[in-house]
């Protein structure tokens, strides 16, 4: 951690590349499905996992930030490193660490480290494919030293501004740099201006490119005990009566991205690849399109049916408790808000929602709050561990321009804040119909999951 924060952005991949050479280039020990997007990067690189896992592969996975532990970002068999592995992992990189800081103006960075002991860890256990999320960005991302069997961009919206630019067209162009010549790229559904320039780069490395919303997507969606159903589009057939326990739409999305970046892995490429950057396009599954039944491309129904049935996402529409119904939410930016406040209309029938809300002050707070409003009956205004914390203060003034003060409470801790919205949900006396959703940002999820004793 004394090697600096993790959001610090500085455009070289030098540092991390002689780490690797030095290792022996462990990054190359395996194929790897890269991961970038803004929102649903986590959750799909956790549904690939499964579904590879599923399939009998070793699966090693990186992802990032943590909830609770470091140690969760490294995963090798679904579960994260040991601690004592952990520190073996460490320890083996720590020579070299030095030799590379002494040959560079600027040392190794926190995430340029975890990053090398992801893909050590999994050269040394050794695993069958890794599963890597892009920390932030893409092209300048140190996670961004392969050559992927498999690109994935999940929607792109505005965060992290300040290092990756103002517009969607800018951070979109960032992200594409995990295409490359040789992959295959698979593309949630995307805004059009994000999706103009993706499909230019996938044109110019010739890389296949397979769109959610027209080669695969979501042909149904219905709400079921614990979560959805759904009936699947992927581009080498159908899977039907897929039960997945997470909530939303977004999270059905996403189902359908993992989905396809196995299948294309599966068969080493897709069907019907398109290459026309200037074809940008949005909504349900083309009319025109039909997937073919079979090849080798094509997955066993049943095996992605118990893959995804045990998939999780911790922090991500997460219930935790009943009487009342208390939800963890990870949300950190006005798109990922908008779809959790339409997953907690669609999914559950509160008559009393009370929002617990800690935000960085780096985030567009404004818009955040603006997403809850219709669905919160009110809102108290809390911090979390991080520095970048808003304070308390600050935030319930912000709020209480969208919301109004009345609906308004402050605290000054987390758990306080938690202990003062139970109180306010608790007030409608209504067994059933009242809840707390403690959200806005992967930091506030991680604090409440460890405050409240959450495996």
């Amino acid at each position: 951690m004394a090697r600096g924060v993790e959001w610090e952005f500085d455009p070289t991949l030098d540092r991390i590349q002689d780490l690797l050479h030095l290792l022996g280039e462990p990054q190359r020990a395996c194929p790897v499905i890269l991961v970038a997007g803004t929102n649903g990067k986590s959750s799909v690189s956790r549904m690939i996992d499964a579904l590879l896992t599923e399939r009998g592969l070793r699966v090693g996975r990186f992802t990032s930030p943590h909830l609770s532990e470091l140690r969760e970002r490294i995963a090798i068999d679904g579960e994260p490193l040991s601690e004592e592995r952990f520190a073996e992992v460490y320890a083996d990189l720590e020579p070299y660490l030095q030799l590379i800081d002494g040959k560079h103006p600027v040392r190794l960075s926190f995430f340029e480290t975890l990053t090398a002991m992801a893909y050590a860890a999994f050269a040394d256990a050794p695993v069958d494919v890794a599963v890597v999320e892009i920390g932030m960005g893409g092209t300048w991302d140190a996670t961004n030293v392969v050559d992927p069997a498999v690109s994935v961009i999940t929607p792109i919206g505005l965060d992290h501004t300040d290092y990756l630019g103002d517009t969607i067209e800018d951070i979109a162009h960032e992200k594409a740099g995990i295409i490359k010549p040789g992959t295959v790229a698979v593309i949630a559904q995307q805004q059009p201006a994000a999706a103009e320039v993706l499909l230019r780069r996938a044109a110019e490395t010739g890389a296949p490119v397979v769109r959610e919303g027209m080669e695969f997507g979501v042909l149904q969606r219905d709400l079921a005990l614990g979560g959805q159903r759904l009936h699947l589009r992927g581009v080498h057939g159908d899977y039907e009566e897929v039960f997945l326990p997470l909530f939303g739409a977004h999270q059905a999305a996403n189902a359908a991205v993992a989905l396809v970046a196995v299948e294309t892995f599966a068969s080493g490429a897709p069907t019907n690849a398109v290459l026309d950057p200037g074809e940008v396009t949005r909504g349900r599954v083309s009319s025109d399109y039909a997937a073919p039944e079979g090849g080798e491309g094509r997955l066993d129904p049943e095996l992605v049916r118990d893959g995804f049935a045990r998939v999780s996402s911790p922090g991500r529409m997460e219930v935790v408790r009943t009487g009342p119904t208390v939800i963890l939410d990870a949300a950190h930016n006005p798109a990922g808000m908008a779809a959790t406040a339409q997953t907690l209309s669609e999914s559950f029938d509160f008559t009393r929602l009370v929002g617990v809300v800690a935000v960085s002050a780096d985030k567009d707070v404004a818009g955040i709050l603006a997403e809850l409003e219709p669905v919160l009956t009110e809102v108290v205004a809390t911090r979390n561990s991080s520095s970048r914390a808003m304070p308390v203060d600050e935030l319930a003034a912000l709020a209480a321009e969208i919301f109004g003060p009345e609906r308004v409470h402050r605290a000054g801790r987390l758990d306080d804040a938690f202990e003062r919205a139970v109180a306010l949900a608790d007030e409608a006396g209504e067994y059933g119909g009242s809840g707390v959703v403690i959200t806005g940002s992967v930091v506030t999820a991680g604090d409440a999951r460890v405050l409240l004793k959450v495996k």
